[in-house]
């Protein structure tokens, strides 16, 4: 685990921080981040073999591009957001400066930098989450959508899910700092951004469900992430388009 890191990824939080590693040389095999955004057939090859493992067959790709871009998300954005957010430091995840490493499914077993990155402590949401937003995530996204039809919404409605209990980690974590909560407004309900419209935030109905013999409020995802057209899955609790919440 990077060094900066291990404060903050702590016993079972510790998988989250090793997820990001810092080397001069990326791993043999690795996947230079930036070849996934400007190669259609390097991506969609990805999403193939996670297709495969998903049992999904067809050309309808969207749930596949949904589930794999949620296990990369998960993977991604806990040390990301962590050292923005409670360390104020930058690392340098741009599509050209990141390498992931991939499982035999496809899925994302680790990410790589060889740079630590800078701090940024003074600076605002918005340039700290920059490189993270802009260089990486939204090409990365809108590959994806060119090659599989999956509405964008959908893809930063994954990533919204999950960042949001990063930032509800740090937030108990610190006891509830004002760095952090201004993080978590900025990013996941402040929609209108100086320089551009940040696609993060979305309507979140709340219901009333009955749960363990009890009616309870629950908060709806801001987006459905489409698993319930992978075969043997079917709409989560939160999904609202679940039929149960319409």
């Amino acid at each position: 685990m990077i060094a900066l890191l291990e404060p903050l990824f702590q016993g079972d939080l510790a998988p989250h921080g090793e997820a990001l590693q810092c080397a001069p040389q990326p791993p043999a095999g690795a996947l230079h981040v930036v070849d996934l955004v400007r190669s259609h057939g390097l991506l969609g090859h990805v999403l193939r073999l996670h297709a495969s493992h998903l049992g999904v067959e067809g050309e309808d790709l969207r749930a596949v591009a949904s589930s794999w871009s949620m296990a990369y998300l998960g993977m991604l954005l806990p040390p990301v957001a962590a050292a923005a957010s409670v360390l104020q430091h930058g690392f340098p995840v741009a599509a050209e400066q990141v390498w992931v490493r991939l499982g035999p499914h496809a899925r994302p077993l680790s990410f790589h930098i060889r740079e630590l990155g800078r701090p940024q402590r003074g600076a605002t949401t918005e340039e700290r989450y920059s490189a993270l937003l802009w260089q990486h995530l939204e090409p990365l996204f809108s590959a994806l959508c060119h090659l599989t039809g999956i509405p964008s919404k959908i893809l930063w409605g994954n990533a919204a899910r999950n960042l949001e209990p990063v930032l509800e980690q740090a937030l108990a974590l610190t006891g509830g700092s004002p760095p952090i909560a201004r993080d978590r407004q900025r990013l996941l309900h402040d929609a209108a951004w100086p320089a551009w419209t940040n696609p993060l935030p979305g309507p979140q109905r709340e219901v009333r469900v009955r749960l363990e013999g009890r009616d309870r409020t629950v908060k709806l995802h801001r987006q459905c992430c489409l698993f319930h057209l992978l075969p043997r899955e079917g709409h989560c609790g939160a999904c609202p388009l679940s039929p149960a919440h319409r």
